[in-house]
């Protein structure tokens, strides 16, 4: 009887259940989010999304007032009454001026120059640049560098809107804050020039930094290093006449800064000795230090930004390894697969080909079963129809839905049941294992059909006494959904054209429990169908290989199985796939350093098992991981073919299965987006089982509801009110 408690603890267990079930997708989701977080601030800081390369023609000068144009490189107009004011270096003064950076290459080349030469200069970097390399603007402020503001993204100012200025140099700033600990009051405006080049468009802008508490700072002497010229002709123009001070421009980044430092090789000594001296901008004109030291939360949102960069940029180096490694494994296994499928079509396809002598031997075929009344009889009837002579057991495992009772009223001729309590499908095949009556053992899902010549294909390769098992050619009969249709691709390019390839490398991984066949002497000797993962038909694949048996492909002994019809059913499905495989991974891990047969698995089987079963396809995800990168910051067109390219590569390979599985083609009109989403679902499946695997969880046995759809080839869908012109494809 049901109590007010028990119905109480009934509903908060529920309660419960329904708050913990979205953390099986939390911590992916959240692994994901952050993967594109970073990924988008890369492409921020590599001025990937807000670059703005336009840059403003001359303008008039009818507004920019004479004192600017006739004036010095220095320009003051941050009083908001006094009229803008500008400033010239004294003579036998020089500052060095460097833009665009820092760069990684050419940056310490000319800091070790000015050390070398005991020279100072301003170097004006770039918010992108900076916060990539943030150890070099440190270097620049502790070796007496001024430092100061070059926007951000290096846009052209002025065609920005104000909040854009703004938001440049706050950039810019926190960058600096992160970097060094300093904000600087210097600042110059991209594309710059001269002060008599200010314009009716540039003006606006200086005007308005001023006002933000900024000098700005232009130049009187252009070395023109950024044309490469060469270092005679580099000197020449960085040389100022008459003994005059200058701002000299000049670039530590933006290209080939080779000649640059070749020049300041030879430019410093001889301007030393010409009695110059090289100075930081505010010493020459005898005002305070533009740095000012940043503390507080600006200091720590400075660091905290820099820090998240140097890990976006980490991260992006590791992806782009991954991406390689992917297409590397790709390739490989695409080419392995298509050569050593070619070279078993050949082989079984040969005249002279043969396991030896028909095997005529009665075998006995087990369906576990669990609540399958949707399913189980049309399951028994394709079983009866078989041209070779078989028994069926029906192990019912504990099924509160009549299963048992369905197979009993069919009375059909060699169908047994066998009863026990629920123990699950390991415990259920071992138990019809000791209720079979014959040497070949046929293991099958009791959601599966098989044509009537699918047990004669199946142990036809036990005419080998070395054959221990066969791994028979699953298929998907519901394949008129879009998922279902995903599934038969997955099924034919996925599944059966690589069993064709571990068959020619003998290290077949899994024999399929929708349609496999054992040798009973084998079975005995490993101990069964073990409990130990929740993926029972590769562990007991695995532990026959190390026993020293020969695991094989039969393509002709075809099995209709119904595959799941929802997101829900298809992640449950394969995430006990995927962590099973992982747990008769680890569990045979052994086989790699053992001698004979079970080292020649160890060694060859399970590290292509963990490669492209387990590792491959989580990386698989970055191809479109980057092509929606390459989307949003470019190279669009090499991003796109480059996908293209992958994609034909796989769409040669499933038409090449299609075609050796007899398949229609037109099932592969739906692989591209099957690429698109289908291995995205793949991936976070995959992702949830290394998350279940290495945090210790556990994850339980599942069951999947059934429709009875599926019926063997030639047999009509109708029981359940469908269509009867719905037939799996044969």
């Amino acid at each position: 009887m049901t109590t007010p408690a028990s119905r109480g603890r009934h509903n908060r267990q529920k309660r419960n259940q329904r708050r913990r079930l979205p953390m099986r997708y939390l911590l992916p989701s959240v692994f994901l989010v952050a993967l594109l977080a970073m990924l988008m601030l890369r492409g921020y800081v590599h001025s990937e999304i807000l670059a703005d390369h336009r840059v403003q023609a001359p303008a008039p000068t009818d507004r920019v007032p004479d004192a600017i144009l006739d004036g010095g490189p220095v320009i003051d107009a941050r009083s908001a009454t006094a009229p803008a004011k500008t400033l010239r270096i004294p003579d036998h003064r020089i500052v060095l001026t460097f833009d665009d950076g820092p760069d990684p290459v050419w940056t310490p080349q000319v800091l070790d120059m000015l050390k070398k030469y005991d020279a100072h200069g301003v170097f004006f970097v770039t918010g992108t640049m900076a916060s990539r390399y943030p150890g070099l603007v440190q270097r620049m402020v502790d070796e007496g560098h001024e430092v100061g503001l070059h926007t951000f993204n290096h846009p052209d100012l002025s065609y920005q809107s104000h909040s854009r200025i703004d938001w440049e140099l706050s950039q810019n700033q926190l960058v600096l804050a992160g970097a060094a600990g300093i904000r600087t009051s210097l600042f110059r405006p991209p594309y710059s020039s001269f002060a008599d080049a200010m314009d009716n468009r540039s003006w606006p802008v200086t005007r308005y930094v001023g006002t933000r508490g900024y000098l700005t700072v232009v130049n009187n002497t252009d070395s023109e290093d950024w044309r490469r010229p060469g270092v005679p002709a580099i000197i020449e123009q960085a040389t100022p006449k008459g003994g005059k001070g200058a701002v000299i421009l000049m670039h530590d980044s933006g290209g080939d800064r080779s000649q640059t430092v070749a020049a300041l090789g030879e430019f410093l000594p001889r301007m030393q000795q010409r009695g110059y001296t090289f100075t930081n901008l505010t010493t020459a004109l005898g005002a305070p230090s533009a740095h000012t030291p940043v503390t507080g939360s600006a200091l720590w949102k400075g660091k905290a930004f820099v820090f998240t960069v140097d890990l976006s940029e980490k991260l992006t180096d590791v992806l782009v390894a991954g991406l390689a490694v992917i297409g590397v494994l790709v390739l490989v296994r695409f080419g392995l697969m298509l050569l050593l499928s070619f070279l078993h079509s050949r082989k079984v396809r040969r005249r002279d080909f043969s396991w030896g002598p028909a095997y005529r031997h009665p075998v006995s075929v087990l369906v576990p079963a669990y609540n399958e009344r949707e399913c189980i009889a049309n399951t028994v009837r394709s079983l009866v129809a078989s041209e070779h002579p078989i028994e069926i057991i029906v192990i019912d495992d504990g099924s509160t839905d009549g299963t048992a009772d369905i197979v009993e009223a069919l009375r059909l001729p060699n169908v047994r049941v066998t009863r026990q309590r629920n123990a699950g499908k390991p415990a259920a095949l071992n138990n019809g294992i000791a209720h079979a009556r014959h040497d070949i053992v046929v293991m099958m899902d009791g959601d599966t059909v098989f044509e009537p010549v699918t047990v004669r294909e199946l142990v036809q390769p036990f005419a080998d006494p070395k054959v221990g098992a066969v791994a028979g050619n699953a298929k998907v009969g519901n394949r008129d959904s879009l998922i279902g249709a995903w599934q038969h691709i997955e099924y034919v390019m996925g599944f059966n054209l690589d069993r064709r390839m571990y068959d020619m490398l003998r290290c077949m991984p899994t024999i399929p429990g929708a349609v496999g066949a054992f040798r009973r002497d084998a079975l005995d000797r490993i101990g069964g169908m073990s409990e130990d993962t929740l993926a029972e038909d590769t562990d007991v694949t695995m532990a026959l290989h190390r026993d020293g048996w020969q695991v094989v492909y039969a393509e002709n002994a075809r099995a209709w199985t119904e595959a799941p019809e929802t997101v829900q059913q298809l992640w449950s499905q394969r995430y006990r796939w995927s962590y099973g495989t992982m747990q008769a991974i680890w569990k045979h891990r052994r086989a790699v350093v053992e001698r004979g047969p079970s080292g020649r698995f160890g060694r060859v089987g399970l590290p292509f098992v963990a490669l492209f079963m387990v590792v491959a396809p989580l990386l698989a995800p970055l191809i479109d991981v980057f092509l929606l990168y390459g989307l949003v910051f470019g190279p669009t067109e090499k991003t796109v073919g480059a996908w293209l390219g992958v994609l034909a590569v796989q769409a040669v390979c499933a038409a090449y299965a299609f075609r050796l599985d007899r398949e229609r083609m037109t099932h592969l009109i739906s692989l591209p987006l099957q690429q698109i989403l289908y291995r995205q679902l793949m991936y976070v499946v995959l992702l949830q089982s290394w998350i279940t695997a290495l945090t210790g969880g556990r994850l339980r046995w599942q069951k999947l509801r059934r429709t009875g759809v599926v019926e063997a080839p030639g047999v009509m869908v109708s029981q359940r009110g469908r269509s009867n012109d719905r037939r799996p494809v044969a």
